[in-house]
C-alpha cells in the first residue's frame, strides 16, 4: 500500500503526467519512466481489494489521467519547420564558387525555408544600375543553386550593399502571403544606405513573421549609436498587415546581420589566445552585445545562442588569419542572429480584438528551437566568415488549404489555344492586376515565366464554382516541356494556387518545321530569358 503512494500520488500523478508527456526534449526518457511506474502499479493493484479506500483514489487518479490523455489527443496536430539562416559581409567580393557547404546541401534533412542576409555586396555606379536591371550575382547564385531543388524564391529586397533573399520549398509558397518588404537607411544622417536594415516581412500558414537584415554603425567606440540606429530602424519601418503594422508586432522577429558589436577591454593578446584555446567563454562578458543586454529592456527580449564559435572578424582575405595589417583589429563577433517570440500578453486593443477570433493560435502559439549556430571557416573571399543558424518552428497550420486551386484543361501544345480552370477555395480580395503565369518546373522566381494570363482580361467562361482563363497558343513553347501553373495575387504580394506538374506536348507543327526534340532546352531556355 504504501509503495503506492509513494509511486503514484493522486496529484501528483497529473502533474507528472503532463510534464512527461510535454517535455519534447525528454520525451523518450520520459516515456520510458512512465512505463516503469505503470507496470510498478500493476503489481500493486493486485493486492487492492474493491472496498478498500485506496483503491478508490487509485481509482480517481486513472479517471484523471484518461481525461487527460483523452484531451491531449484531442488537440490540434502541430507541424515542424526547419529554417535555415545565414549571414555574411561579402566585402564587395564576387559571389562563392559554390555556396553547397554554407547551404548544407549535403544534409539529409533539407530545410523548409532558406533566409539569407549579405551585407556590403558591391554596389558600386555601374554594377548597381545593372543589377537593377538583370539582378545582382549573389541573388542569381543562389537562385540558380536552389530552384533546381525546388526551392523558390519568395522574396527580396536590397538597398544599397545590403540585400536579404527569402527561399521557400514549393509546397509551401501558397501559404507564404502579405508578403511586404521595406529598408532603413542610417548612413550619413540617414541619407545613405550604406548603413541600415533591410526587412521582410509575411504570413506563414497564418502567424506573422519578420526578417530584418542590418548593418550597423562601426567601430569600437560606436556600441550606443548601433543601439540607436537599431531603434530607429524599429521606429519607422511598418507595413500593411493590421495583425503586424511594425516589425515588434510579428509573432516572431529575426534580427541578423553585421551588427558590428566589437569585444571591449580584453587585449589583443588575451584575445587570440581565447580564440587558439577555443577558450570562447572567456571573451563573451566583454561582448558589447552581451553587455548592452544586460541593461537595455528593449535588447533583452532577444535571444541568442552560445557563441560557440571563434569570431568571425576581422581576417586577412583568402586565408584563415586575422587581420596582419597595421591596425591589427582585434577579432570580434559582429556577425550574428537573434530572435524575439512576441509574448503573449504583449498586443494592443486592435490585435486583442484579431486574436480573440484566433483563439486556437492562441492556445498553439508558434514555437522556436535552435538546433545550431556556427560560422563557415571555409569561405575566405571577404574579411568576415558567414554565419549559419538553424531553427525549427512548431506551430500549428491555420491554412491548410490554398486559396485557389487551378488546373490544365486537357491536353496543352502549341498547336491549339488552351484553358486554364481554377476555382476559389477560400474568399479572397481578387484584382483585376491578378494573374495566371505558365513555368517550367524548377523555376526560380514569379518573374520566371514562360508566359502570363491576366485573370480578369482573359476569362471566358465562370460558374459558382469553376473559372476558365483563355491562353493563347502562341504564347505556348513549341516544343514544350514539364510546367505548372502559377496564380498570383497583387492584393497579397505573393503565388496562393500552384498546380500539379504537367506536359506541354512538343507542337507537331514544330516538328513538321524540323526543330529536333533535342532542342527543346535550348529554346526552352531561350524563351525563360
Amino acid at each position: 500500500m504504501e509503495e503506492i503512494n509513494r509511486t503514484f500520488g493522486t496529484m501528483d500523478v497529473r502533474v507528472r503526467s503532463r510534464s512527461l508527456a510535454s517535455d519534447a526534449s525528454q520525451s523518450t526518457a520520459g516515456k520510458l519512466l512512465l512505463r516503469q511506474r505503470l507496470h510498478q502499479l500493476m503489481t500493486c493493484v493486485d493486492d487492492l481489494g474493491p472496498r478498500d479506500e485506496l483503491h478508490h483514489r487509485v481509482s480517481q487518479a486513472l479517471d484523471g489521467a484518461f481525461l487527460l490523455c483523452g484531451r491531449r489527443a484531442g488537440m490540434p496536430r502541430k507541424d515542424r519547420f526547419r529554417l535555415h539562416m545565414v549571414t555574411w559581409n561579402v566585402a564587395t567580393a564576387d559571389p562563392a564558387d559554390d555556396v553547397a557547404s554554407l547551404l548544407h546541401l549535403s544534409s539529409p534533412r533539407r530545410p523548409d525555408l532558406y533566409v539569407i542576409g549579405l551585407q556590403e555586396v558591391y554596389s558600386g555606379a555601374v554594377r548597381f544600375v545593372s543589377d537593377l536591371a538583370l539582378g545582382d550575382a549573389w541573388s542569381r547564385l543562389f537562385m540558380t543553386t536552389l530552384a533546381p531543388l525546388g526551392y523558390l524564391k519568395v522574396s527580396s529586397i536590397r538597398m544599397q550593399g545590403l540585400l536579404i533573399l527569402v527561399f521557400s520549398k514549393l509546397d509551401h509558397v501558397p501559404f507564404i502571403r502579405d508578403i511586404q518588404s521595406t529598408f532603413t537607411r542610417t548612413g550619413i544622417f540617414g541619407y545613405w544606405g550604406n548603413k541600415g536594415g533591410v526587412s521582410v516581412c509575411m504570413s506563414f500558414y497564418g502567424h506573422m513573421l519578420c526578417f530584418l537584415n542590418c548593418h550597423l554603425a562601426a567601430h569600437m567606440q560606436y556600441a550606443t549609436e548601433r543601439l540607436d540606429e537599431f531603434e530607429h530602424i524599429l521606429d519607422t519601418q511598418t507595413f500593411g498587415s493590421p495583425k503586424a503594422p511594425s516589425i515588434l508586432d510579428h509573432r516572431l522577429v529575426f534580427w541578423f546581420g553585421d551588427l558590428n558589436f566589437r569585444i571591449q577591454d580584453h587585449g589583443m593578446d588575451f584575445v587570440r589566445s581565447c580564440i587558439e584555446n577555443q577558450s570562447y567563454h572567456l571573451l563573451w562578458s566583454k561582448d558589447q552585445l552581451t553587455m548592452m543586454k544586460k541593461k537595455e529592456p528593449l535588447l533583452q527580449e532577444f535571444e541568442e545562442g552560445p557563441l560557440d564559435f571563434q569570431p568571425t572578424y576581422k581576417f586577412d582575405r583568402n586565408s584563415q588569419v586575422y587581420d596582419s595589417s597595421g591596425k591589427k583589429r582585434k577579432p570580434a563577433w559582429t556577425d550574428r542572429i537573434l530572435w524575439r517570440l512576441r509574448p503573449q500578453g504583449e498586443t494592443d486593443q486592435k490585435q486583442d480584438r484579431l486574436e480573440e477570433e484566433e483563439e486556437e493560435e492562441e492556445e498553439l502559439p508558434l514555437k522556436i528551437r535552435q538546433e545550431s549556430y556556427t560560422s563557415d571557416m571555409t569561405y575566405s573571399l571577404s574579411d568576415h566568415k558567414p554565419v549559419v543558424g538553424l531553427f525549427t518552428l512548431e506551430l500549428k497550420k491555420l491554412h491548410e488549404t490554398p486559396l485557389v486551386q487551378l488546373y490544365p484543361e486537357g491536353d496543352w501544345s502549341a498547336d491549339m489555344d488552351a484553358m486554364v480552370v481554377y476555382s476559389a477555395r477560400q474568399p479572397f480580395a481578387s484584382s483585376a492586376w491578378d494573374w495566371i503565369g505558365l513555368f517550367k518546373v524548377g523555376f526560380s522566381c514569379v518573374s520566371d515565366y514562360i508566359t502570363y494570363t491576366w485573370v480578369k482580361d482573359d476569362e471566358v467562361a465562370f460558374n459558382e464554382e469553376l473559372v476558365r482563363v483563355y491562353v493563347s497558343k502562341s504564347e505556348i513553347p513549341a516544343l514544350g516541356g514539364e510546367c505548372v501553373l502559377c496564380y498570383y495575387s497583387s492584393a497579397l504580394h505573393c503565388v496562393i494556387g500552384i498546380s500539379e506538374p504537367f506536359k506541354v506536348h512538343v507542337s507537331k507543327v514544330a516538328i513538321e518545321e524540323g526543330l529536333a526534340p533535342e532542342n527543346i532546352a535550348g529554346l526552352d531556355k531561350a524563351v525563360a530569358t
